[in-house]
């Protein structure tokens, strides 16, 4: 579902506020799911989002910037640290194109921390060929990951580690 406008691209430094403004945009579903701390919470600042610009680890997509992804390299994964996509451009596959494009590129497999019982989290990356890892799956990093997480308070609502060795056919 890509179109000429939705180009998958490194963005410029002057590009870096607008996707801050994309997380906030994808972040207030959140609070329709009895999540407001999530919805509320801060995007990544503007150092953060340059240090993985820098590294050659942040994608956009869209002209203006409607979604991106930036990753870790994570116990020899490519480790999907955030995905967003702009509230007025979701459900259009522009996530799915960012990850599978961070796959294709990287050449791993990927891996990802996820809410399971949020619809556009666990459910949505099972869809698209993404596996929750058993509690003897968890490597190193990830267990690392998930105590980050569960410091920033993520852990109120259930969350899994999911892995996908390969890009699905479409």
């Amino acid at each position: 579902m890509l179109c000429v406008t939705d180009v998958i691209r490194v963005p410029g430094l002057g590009e870096l506020e607008r996707v801050r403004e994309v997380e906030v945009s994808a972040g207030r579903c959140f609070a329709d799911v009895g999540m407001p701390e999530v919805a509320g919470d801060e995007p990544p600042g503007l150092g953060e989002l340059g240090r993985y610009l820098v590294a050659g680890r942040l994608l956009v997509v869209g002209e203006p910037v409607v979604g991106y992804v930036m990753w870790d390299l994570v116990d020899g994964a490519a480790h999907v640290e955030q995905v967003s996509v702009h509230a007025d451009a979701a459900r259009r596959g522009l996530g799915r194109a960012l990850i599978d494009r961070v796959q294709v590129d990287s050449g791993l497999a990927l891996t990802l921390t996820t809410f399971r019982d949020v619809a556009w989290n666990a459910p949505y990356y099972r869809r698209i060929g993404f596996r929750v890892l058993a509690a003897d799956e968890v490597t190193p990093g990830l267990a690392r990951v998930r105590a980050q997480e569960a410091a920033h308070g993520l852990d109120r609502w259930p969350r899994v580690c999911m892995r996908r060795d390969e890009v699905p056919s479409h």
